[in-house]
């Protein structure tokens, strides 16, 4: 079956281009082939290529000199030396400098049909990325939102649901999964657009603070009250107040805004005339507020009224499928007059894989250290923070030992990282590790028998 990845061949020896075409047509690649370094540049700006496969020794054009120009024709071209173990020196060179890889002469059929095959995959993946980043120029109609996951799809049709309303919003979802870019987003879609919107984290405050911040005061009203100042309520008269955090706020305050909810009226700091005000309140929170009511910790008559409507919004970690769109909009948010324009497949399989405790505020610093890390026009893997480097280097590592076993010790280390990470993913409880795997629990538990595989002491409690 032939692929539609052409491959375009350049080595001033015939009977090398004629071999890799033939290897290359058994396993379905279009090639063509040229004997110099000037013809490849000409067939490049003729037509268009996936792969180019050049040696680094040839008369008038080396293969360096073919790399560079190439490079500055098509950037994401893939582009592979063929080198002699004299000129090994050189071939890391040219990586350093943009090759994809190097195969070394002389070659087997299956060594040529693997590095071709990753190559293949590469060129695919930065077509991708391509793609991504034409989308990103493109309005958003959700503005910093970045996705297109079934779960933050499902936020943006709530997000147009509710924004005309006038009921009150809780949010809901961990820390850096952008609660106030969907609070912002509700208020500019709503009737109260042309007037403020106010973000306070309650979080941040003490809670004296905290009540003059949002109820303002009047002179004299404590030590430092020098003149009479509004706060966010009044100020956002009409329009919407964002209350972050909410369920860190102190029960005395709880009662006050309780009464602003359900009056529409306040009181400063200090006074003793009430106010009468009309906002929207949407609140957020990282914690569960039905348990914090439970336990007594958070009121539950303002709990209900703030929950007019509730929006969770998943973590970063159940929306992978985002993270490539998300990269490169905070790739193009930070990135001002650097270098680095795209992300190497490996760093974008990198991210994709990693968990982000942090959410996508996580992400966005791992960008911005990334870039400021990044030498040239790619960003790698190298260059993003030591915990990716790491991974990759264990799951190479990992691939590089398996390669070199047999078949049965392959599988068996495969089947005790894979288990073993099954039980961390389940806190080490067996019976949900063995729903996840899909096994017997009675089989699980043999594999961690078998291959000796220690269950954390501190989760004996819950493992079986």
């Amino acid at each position: 079956m032939e692929k539609t990845t052409p491959i375009l061949i350049v080595d001033d020896q015939v009977n090398t281009c004629k071999s890799l075409q033939a290897i290359l047509k058994r396993s379905g690649y279009p090639s063509d082939y040229v004997l110099s370094g000037e013809e490849a540049l000409k067939k490049v700006q003729e037509k268009h290529y996936d792969i180019v496969i050049s040696d680094i020794r040839m008369p008038g054009m080396d293969g360096m000199q073919l790399l560079e120009r190439v490079k500055q024709v098509q950037p994401s071209l893939v582009v592979i030396m063929i080198t002699g173990y004299a000129t090994i020196k050189s071939a890391v060179e040219a990586i350093q400098k943009g090759a994809y890889d190097y195969l070394p002469k002389p070659f087997t059929p299956d060594e040529v049909r693997v590095i071709i095959e990753r190559a293949a995959e590469h060129s695919r993946l930065e077509g991708e990325n391509i793609l991504l980043r034409q989308h990103l120029q493109a309005h958003h109609p959700f503005g910093n939102i970045i996705g297109n996951s079934p779960p933050l799809q499902r936020v943006f049709e709530l997000i147009q649901k509710v924004a005309d309303t006038e009921t009150n919003i809780l949010l809901t979802g961990e820390t850096g999964t952008g609660k106030e870019l969907v609070a912002r987003a509700i208020h500019d879609r709503s009737r109260r657009r042309e007037k403020l919107f106010l973000p306070l984290n309650c979080g941040a405050l003490a809670e004296g603070v905290l009540e003059s911040e949002l109820f303002g005061h009047v002179k004299g009203a404590f030590t430092g009250a020098v003149s009479t100042r509004k706060g966010l309520i009044e100020a956002a008269d009409g329009g919407t107040l964002f209350l972050d955090e909410i369920s860190e706020t102190a029960p005395s305050f709880q009662v006050k805004l309780l009464r602003v909810i359900q009056e529409a009226e306040f009181m400063r700091v200090g006074d003793t005339h009430p106010l009468r005000v009309d906002i929207r309140i949407i609140a957020a929170t990282n914690r569960d507020l039905e348990k914090a009511v439970e336990r007594r910790e958070f009121r539950q008559d303002l709990y209900y009224r703030l929950k007019g409507i509730a929006i969770h919004l998943p973590p970063l970690r159940e929306r992978a499928e985002d993270i490539p769109a998300l990269a490169y909009h905070f790739l193009a948010k930070y990135r001002g007059d650097r270098k680095a324009e795209r992300l190497d497949p490996q760093a974008l399989k990198a991210l994709q894989a990693y968990k982000w405790p942090g959410n996508v505020r996580e992400l966005e610093h791992v960008i911005e250290y990334a870039l400021s890390m990044a030498e040239g026009e790619t960003i790698k893997i190298t260059d993003l923070p030591e915990e990716f480097v790491n991974r990759a280097a264990d799951r190479a590592a990992a691939r590089e030992s398996w390669a070199n076993a047999p078949f049965s010790k392959a599988k068996e280390e495969f089947e005790k990282i894979y288990i073993t990470q099954i039980l961390k993913e389940s806190n080490w409880n067996i019976s949900e590790a063995s729903r996840k795997a899909q096994m017997f629990r009675q089989n699980l538990q043999q594999k961690i028998r078998k291959y000796g595989i220690v269950v954390e002491e501190e989760k004996e409690g819950t493992k079986e």
